[in-house]
C-alpha cells in the first residue's frame, strides 16, 4: 500500500471532529516546510554564480 493510500485509509476512518486538525496540519506542512529555501541553496548562490555569471555560460545556454 502506497503513502497515500495510507493516509486517505487513515483520513476516511478518522471521526469527523478531528478533520478539522488534519487540515490544518497539511496546510502547516505546504506553509512551513515546502515552501522553504533550502540554506544550502541560498549559501551557494553567491560562490556558484562567479562561475555561472559568465559570456562564456550565456553563450552556452542562449540556445535553450
Amino acid at each position: 500500500m502506497t503513502n497515500s493510500a495510507v493516509l486517505l485509509h487513515e483520513i476516511e476512518t478518522l471521526p469527523s471532529n478531528c478533520i478539522g486538525e488534519v487540515v490544518d496540519f497539511v496546510a502547516w506542512i505546504k506553509h512551513h516546510k515546502l515552501s522553504q529555501i533550502p540554506e544550502t541553496m541560498l549559501l551557494s548562490e553567491a560562490a556558484l554564480s562567479k562561475d555561472w555569471n559568465t559570456p562564456e555560460e550565456d553563450e552556452a545556454w542562449a540556445s535553450l
